[in-house]
């Protein structure tokens, strides 16, 4: 996944598994389970989350993504 794809993806609202997959390289299984491990971590700070999706800020916290890094690499590719 290049850098413009990943910001792409990220620049969405909602996050579901597929979105997880592609982010992280993980199979269903394990995304699943880290999915599970950011909505445990979001219920327990008081979000109400609708059924299936993460808001899609959280997860970039949550995995540490790197936004203005990715922006850099999509302009050196598009130049």
């Amino acid at each position: 996944m290049t850098a413009k794809e990943t910001l792409e993806l990220i620049s969405k609202q909602w996050c579901d598994l597929k979105d997880l997959q592609k982010l992280t390289g993980l199979g269903k299984n394990n995304a699943l389970k880290l999915k599970n491990e950011i909505k445990l971590d979001l219920n327990n700070k008081g979000y109400l989350l609708p059924n299936k999706l993460l808001p899609m800020n959280e997860v970039v916290n949550y995995l540490k993504i790197n936004i203005s890094y990715l922006q850099k690499m999509a302009k050196g590719t598009m130049n």
